[in-house]
């Protein structure tokens, strides 16, 4: 690790000295000897920097970047945004008879919660909902096909997203029509310790696809270290790693082939029941057709987008991040990216600090200096709404979230929130500190390429946190 200027003003001499042990110590590391490291500390009320190391190095941020792409979300859609999901048909509607005749359509906005985990708490069906709400609007039959449109959005992952990930529910691409996180569950059964796991059950099952499945799983370790590869949009995939032994229904999540299609037919699952007639036809729509003449019948509006961001980033979800970026980007990624960049560049940061490929992290040629993430929290502060809806979010030192086990017993516990970064070799904070002498300060901190474990690399950031405090 190059030797750099830190730089201290205007500080205790206890807080100096504490910060520049810690900075000694990196420096004499064996384990960050090549590692790249720099960090940003900004005084959130006079908006200037009061602590840097290597502070305008590019560095790879993983999900902190999430507090850049969610903070423009919240400015560029509004906090009261919602997504609207739309139920319309082709063709007429007799409402005499109760016959459509034409298609019934699920219209997609890009709203990532529909039918998800972080608004199901009951285990209520969506599409339950909506048959119900079709019933009584006298639909009785449906002479054509379900259509789901899910045209919004461009039907791609970013171009940067590694083999190892795009299988998997983090991994989950962004779609017009999102329907149960873009994830589906595989149920394993494990042996003995080195025994192969038997796959059990799949969930949710397709009507008229099926996913194939190819499982090298074995019994070993303590944690899920099974992993899911497959082209993303296909029905094949295989299935490698170890889970631990003896266990039962043992869940691995992957990522869904085409969520559309399940949102779908779901909803011809849920008419049937309902008793409303319709043919067993069901179809995804990805492009875009402006000749075709809807008529609504039903719209189902989603949560607000300060409520999306919550769990974007308490909870680090890629795809509530990736689908606000191309909502941002009226259905296109690079768009998105553009909208986020801009957005920052009016509060007067320098874009020119960022390059992004998505908008959520999982690429690792995402760089930021830890100077304009610091900066993005530390302008986000002077907006009051904004603050207070992108701090909430936040996972918060040894109490919530990633954070958990972050400062436990230490001066920063409770006084700390920090959305955390963490993929191959990078580890990475980004929040808000009290500090003892009544400061509200922005910072950003970012480990690349060090020479230990994650656990150990997450301790030496650790100590630098707590230190925070004193300033």
């Amino acid at each position: 690790m190059r030797a750099g200027i830190f730089c201290l003003l205007l500080f205790p001499v206890f807080a100096s000295a504490q910060l520049q042990e810690i900075i000694n110590e990196w420096e004499k590391d064996k384990d960050l000897r090549n590692a790249s490291i720099g960090f940003s500390v900004i005084d959130t009320r006079s908006g200037k920097t009061i602590s840097e190391y290597h502070a305008s190095t590019a560095l790879v941020p993983a999900s902190t970047l999430k507090v850049v792409t969610t903070g423009a979300a919240l400015a560029i859609l509004g906090n009261n945004f919602r997504y609207t999901t739309k139920l319309a048909y082709t063709g007429t509607f007799d409402k005499v008879t109760g016959i459509i005749n034409g298609d019934l359509v699920i219209i997609g906005s890009g709203d990532p919660s529909l039918q998800s985990d972080y608004f199901n708490s009951e285990n209520e069906n969506l599409t339950d909902k909506w048959a119900i709400a079709l019933k009584e609007k006298g639909v009785k039959g449906i002479t054509g096909t379900i259509i789901a449109d899910a045209s919004c959005f461009e039907r791609t992952i970013p171009d940067q997203w590694i083999w190892g990930d795009i299988g998997n529910y983090f991994g989950a691409a962004p779609c017009g029509l999102t329907f149960r996180d873009n994830k589906f569950g595989m149920f394993f059964n494990s042996g003995k310790q080195g025994e192969q796991a038997i796959l059990s059950e799949i969930q949710q099952p397709y009507l008229k696809n099926k996913i194939e499945i190819r499982s090298d799983v074995s019994s070993n370790g303590d944690s899920d270290e099974a992993y899911v590869y497959g082209d993303p949009f296909g029905w094949k995939k295989l299935v490698s790693g170890t889970i631990p032994p003896e266990r039962k229904n043992y869940q691995v999540e992957a990522a869904l082939p085409d969520p559309a299609l399940l949102c779908a037919e779901s909803l011809f699952t849920s008419l049937t029941k309902a008793g409303i007639k319709c043919q067993s036809d069901v179809r995804t729509v990805y492009e875009k057709n402006d000749s075709l003449n809807y008529t609504l019948l039903y719209s189902h509006t989603s949560p607000t987008v300060d409520q999306l961001i919550y769990h974007t980033n308490l909870k680090s979800n890629n795809l509530y991040c990736e689908s606000l970026l191309l909502t941002m980007g009226k259905g296109k990624r690079n768009a998105g990216i553009n909208a986020v960049k801009k957005y920052w560049q009016t509060k007067g940061l320098d874009s020119t600090e960022v390059f992004m490929s998505d908008g959520c992290g999982l690429a690792r040629s995402n760089v930021v200096t830890p100077q304009f993430l610091a900066s993005v929290l530390s302008k986000t502060r002077r907006d009051s709404i904004a603050y207070k809806i992108i701090s909430n979010s936040l996972p918060v030192a040894g109490k919530r979230g990633s954070m958990a086990s972050v400062g436990n017993g230490s001066d920063i516990e409770g006084r700390l929130r920090a959305k955390t970064g963490y993929i191959s070799r990078v580890r990475s904070y980004a929040g808000y500190v009290t500090s003892k002498s009544g400061k509200e300060l922005a910072f950003a901190v970012i480990f690349n390429n060090y020479n230990c474990t994650p656990t150990q690399a997450k301790q030496k950031i650790e100590r630098f946190l707590i230190a925070l405090y004193s300033l």
